[in-house]
């Protein structure tokens, strides 16, 4: 059975999910500030944090950003919950390391969708940790021990997630990739909603590629369809979707 820590500081809402992930067959811990939270993170090493973003004292960013930075914890998922849709939320987020984001007020059957892709994609072995050997496509490498991408000897650091999505992107070189078969490959789910959190990613890929990359883009957003890696770069690119 699953374990899942929800951290809400509003009690009506901890009881609401807690109920409902019962009722889903999940064993749910709860904690009304963030302080708490994160104690009882180190403690219960739950198998998913549920995290309210606006809590008073500490917020659910700085909650994330301990989970990520303590050992024991830092590969729990993390999904996020936020009252306000807004880009540079889910840009703070997912710099720290956040999973994925729902917004309030959101409908119980979508946070249970959420919570069992978050689930099902931490239990069944990631891309980031299945991949073992470096990869690599044209100027680019991908090396799963450290979490970076290389080109022509210049590395950054990225995320599981951003890893995840790179290398989907170099397992299709060449040829585009939807926006729905990455939310489906990466998160394990599909919605039409969550396309923006496709393209937060894809900026935040691309501003990391760009750092290293010597002014060539790699990455061509197929308007209406989706993305495709171009491993050899490119030399302007007009978008930056």
């Amino acid at each position: 059975m699953a374990k899942i820590l929800v951290v809400d500081d509003d009690s009506a809402i901890n009881e609401l999910i807690k109920v409902n992930l019962e009722l889903a067959y999940y064993k749910v811990i709860t904690a009304q500030d963030g302080n708490k939270g994160y104690a009882l993170a180190k403690q219960e090493l739950p198998d998913l944090v549920i995290l309210d973003v606006m809590m008073p004292e500490v917020d659910g960013f700085t909650v994330a950003k301990r989970i990520r930075e303590n050992a024991s914890t830092k590969d729990i998922p993390i999904l996020m919950l936020t009252a306000l849709n807004m880009l540079q939320d889910k840009v703070q987020g997912f710099n720290i390391g956040v999973d994925d984001y729902l917004v309030k007020p959101f409908e119980m059957e979508e946070l249970l969708l959420r919570v069992k892709a978050l689930l099902k994609r931490s239990n069944t072995i990631p891309t980031s940790i299945a991949v073992k050997e470096v990869l690599t496509k044209g100027d680019i490498t991908l090396i799963p021990e450290t979490y970076s991408v290389e080109i022509k000897g210049r590395q950054a650091k990225v995320t599981p997630i951003e890893f995840d999505i790179i290398n989907l992107l170099m397992q299709n070189y060449g040829n585009m990739v939807s926006s729905a078969k990455i939310l489906q490959d990466v998160w394990g789910y599909s919605a039409d909603d969550a396309v923006e959190t496709i393209r937060v990613h894809m900026r935040h890929i691309r501003a990391k590629i760009d750092k290293i990359s010597a002014g060539k883009k790699y990455i061509e957003t197929i308007y209406g369809g989706g993305y495709r890696l171009v491993p050899e770069g490119m030399e302007k690119q007009t978008d930056n979707v």
